[in-house]
């Protein structure tokens, strides 16, 4: 989507002028907020600074801080689906796309992109301490990377390409574990630029 197509919400700077802003820009900022702080440490006053926008104009577009959390998360799977969508339509096999994924995680986990951390895992950090419509969201998008691996693995058995004795329910179950402590890892900097063996060390999982 081209910028001038991406949606815009009024910031009002005065009576009767009202000032556009870009939504989409503001919630990638508010993005790197939840990714660093987390939810329940991000202050509005925290994403007041990284927008660019007043408290006043936040609440007005968003509601409340839950508001921008709940947009900038859709927004923040949605830019995941799509780089992992570009990095699967690259590869054929079943095996292949896995490692893809694999590769994806462990390219996120270093240097600054892995301290800043994934968004969906800071969250599951904090599930306990969240309101039901963010559990439902968070748990949803958890849900559907299981089922993502687990889908792989069996177009993998289905091709050819990994093993019939996998089992590709528990073993996607092992992976995202696997992926999750790369991501935390990553956080804290333990992640090496030379991710091939690790990949490598991961792919082992399947055989």
């Amino acid at each position: 989507m081209s910028k001038s197509k991406q949606p815009r919400a009024a910031n009002s700077i005065g009576p009767g002028r009202p000032r556009e802003f870009d939504i989409s820009e503001a919630l990638d900022r508010a993005i790197f907020v939840f990714r660093e702080k987390g939810f329940n440490a991000a202050s509005i006053s925290d994403l007041s600074q990284a927008t660019n926008l007043t408290s006043g104009s936040i609440y007005k577009a968003f509601k409340d801080k839950k508001g921008v959390f709940l947009a900038a998360l859709e927004r923040y799977v949605a830019s995941r689906n799509a780089a992992l969508a570009i990095k699967l339509s690259e590869r054929v096999s079943g095996r292949e796309q896995l490692r893809a994924f694999i590769e994806l995680y462990a390219d996120s986990s270093q240097g600054v992109e892995g301290r800043m951390g994934c968004m969906v895992i800071s969250a599951l950090t904090e599930i306990s301490t969240l309101d039901p419509d963010m559990v439902f969201q968070v748990k949803a998008a958890y849900a559907r990377l299981e089922d993502k691996l687990t889908g792989l693995l069996l177009a993998g058995q289905a091709d050819g390409s990994i093993s019939r004795s996998v089992d590709p329910q528990r073993t996607a179950r092992v992976l995202l574990f696997t992926l999750q402590g790369m991501r935390l890892a990553g956080k804290v900097g333990h992640v090496s630029k030379h991710t091939n063996k690790l990949v490598d060390d991961v792919m082992h999982l399947i055989g």
